[in-house]
């Protein structure tokens, strides 16, 4: 199996190996097909469609593989001929034959097992290496909608027999260390332990092209997508978006490798969180309409109807809010199951409560609700498990900040010291964005309690370490 390092930026070819289109040659193999065969199809497909000056021989194929370019329409037509051979559909990027090379300014993977562990390895390469975030671009609007129904649809194929690169210990240490990772992050953020996170990732895509023995497949996989997912949270969580984006879409891969399709679907609710942090309202909710419609567990249609109450929050619509609310009011009332996986079980009624206390102040903001949103913040504390550290400060953030919207400005202050003393212990830009919110409510009071408060909120974000090293 070639081996693929990240050598360019945008414009340039993203990955190189001994072949220079690996992905192409990995399809290629996939099909069974020989070179000859191929250019024979292509040629045929071509004088059906009316370009008769196309006729490729097997060299001209090899040339593809070692990284010639063809021109239009010879792409189109060399993913039509390998879509029919293989049973699924392909596109031009998916034999890297688009032109910025494997798609780095896409969440597309191709759906084979060894060429999407390559684009993750390039992936990580980049974001460790060579820190070039510039690279990456923040997909959203129709194609990352597109994207979210592919991934969450899309069958993989393996291609490699070797089986070399798992066996039980090591598939039990990731596990274990994919635990550790996930509980850090939650209790401290995950400023801390991004890069191990992302270089563990980057060993398991290594692994994964050497071979899972399909004893192992399953939890493999299954492992993997926890720890994409988690990768992806937190390079979210230090301000690297697109590059969050990649790790997230490679989460959705795993899943579905790992026959998971509603782990796929949680971490899909993961890219639209993003997409309302970064203002993007109506793509979160196109994002949650795929996930509505592929979400089968109770916790996950739960977790997917809170969110979109919370979203039509966003967009000022209080009917639709109250309707998906209420939903996932009455899920959570009827029991969620047992043996609720890991994955999903941060989802409960405290992080319920905390979705309808951020759209209880979207509301308010907008002047369309009525509700009060400090309840809210107050009932999801009290009902905080241990070991959600950062979530717990961002309640209090936003229960402070919810104080000061509602004219509480005494005990806004107060709530609001105990929350900055503990978001002093948490490196998380998402607490630090929390922070703004707190400095615009306090903004109408000038007694010497808010002006303490206004003093320490602004030094914590201005010392932020995620915000200044992202």
């Amino acid at each position: 199996m070639p081996r693929s390092v990240y050598v360019g930026g945008e414009g340039e070819a993203a990955m190189v190996s001994r072949s220079g289109n690996p992905h192409l040659e990995l399809w290629i193999a996939a099909t069974g097909l020989s070179h000859g065969e191929i250019a024979r199809r292509i040629a045929a497909t071509a004088k059906a469609q009316g370009h008769r000056q196309i006729a490729p021989d097997a060299t001209r194929i090899r040339r593809w593989i070692d990284g010639e370019r063809p021109r239009p329409p010879v792409p189109a037509l060399l993913a039509e001929v390998l879509s029919e051979a293989a049973g699924q559909p392909l596109t031009p990027g998916d034999l890297g034959l688009t032109a910025t090379g494997p798609v780095l300014d896409s969440i597309q993977l191709p759906l084979l097992t060894e060429a999407a562990a390559q684009a993750l390895v390039g992936w990580t390469q980049m974001d460790l290496f060579m820190n070039r975030r510039d690279t990456l671009k923040l997909a959203v609007g129709a194609p990352l909608i597109l994207a979210a129904e592919r991934m969450l649809g899309g069958t993989a194929r393996a291609l490699n027999n070797d089986r070399k690169g798992f066996d039980p210990d090591t598939v039990t240490a990731l596990e274990e260390v994919t635990a550790f990772f996930s509980k850090a992050d939650a209790s401290k953020g995950g400023g801390l332990y991004r890069s191990a996170i992302v270089a563990q990732l980057a060993e398991v895509a290594r692994r994964i092209q050497d071979g899972v023995p399909p004893s192992l497949r399953t939890r493999v996989f299954a492992a993997t997508a926890d720890l994409a997912a988690l990768a992806g949270w937190v390079s979210h969580d230090c301000g690297r978006y697109p590059t969050a984006q990649r790790y997230w879409s490679y989460g959705v891969y795993a899943a579905g490798e790992a026959g998971q399709p509603d782990r796929g679907v949680e971490i899909v609710t993961r890219m639209s969180h993003q997409m309302i942090y970064l203002g993007r309202p109506r793509d979160a909710l196109g994002l949650l309409g795929v996930a509505a419609a592929k979400a089968e567990m109770p916790a996950v249609k739960a977790l997917v109807a809170s969110q979109i109450g919370r979203v039509h929050a966003a967009l000022g619509d209080e009917h639709q809010t109250q309707t998906h609310l209420g939903e996932a009011d009455e899920l959570l009332a009827s029991g969620l199951g047992d043996n609720i996986p890991e994955w999903v079980a941060y989802f409960d009624a405290a992080e319920h409560a905390g979705a309808r206390a951020v759209s209880a102040r979207d509301l308010s903001g907008l002047s369309r609700g009525h509700q009060v949103a400090s309840i809210h913040f107050e009932d999801a504390l009290r009902l905080r498990k241990p070991g959600f550290d950062r979530v717990r400060v961002m309640d209090h953030v936003g229960l402070a900040a919810a104080l000061f919207d509602e004219g509480e400005a005494e005990r806004g202050a107060a709530a609001a010291q105990q929350a900055l003393d503990d978001a002093a212990r948490v490196d998380s830009t998402l607490v630090a964005s929390r922070l703004n919110t707190l400095l615009d409510a306090a903004r109408p009071y000038e007694t010497t309690a808010v002006d303490d408060v206004r003093t320490r909120a602004r030094h914590l974000a201005a010392s932020c370490p995620t915000t200044i090293a992202a």
